[in-house]
């Protein structure tokens, strides 16, 4: 039973045409569904993550103190956890979302075989 899935899985990627996946509008859709997310995602985490080396490297701001003898640079340091598990959250809701998107262009795709 498996090799038949195997076979049939074979035989449906031969008969595919991924040109006409990729210009289909579901297909666009989605690509430019995950830019929107993952290039102001990705820039926001960059610009995040090197602030803390680059103001503690090169200036001397992150050095109050904000609670009693604990320094802005901790609690920077201490925000890069949380903003990254809160990425993650983010990304992983929005996958669900990226991986319907997946399932509506199979379906379409196999409408068309």
């Amino acid at each position: 039973m498996q090799e038949n899935v195997l076979q049939h899985s074979k035989e449906m990627k031969r008969k595919l045409d991924y040109s006409a996946i990729v210009q289909s509008s579901s297909f666009q859709q989605l690509m430019k569904a995950k830019k929107a997310f993952i290039l102001p995602a990705s820039l926001f985490f960059l610009a995040f993550y090197f602030t803390l080396p680059i103001l503690t490297s090169y200036s001397t701001i992150l050095n109050q103190p904000a609670i009693g003898a604990i320094s802005w640079a901790w609690v920077f340091a201490f925000a890069q956890f949380i903003m990254t598990w809160t990425l993650c959250i983010l990304y992983s809701k929005r996958a669900a979302t990226f991986d319907n998107m997946i399932e509506k262009i199979k379906q379409e795709i196999q409408q068309r075989s």
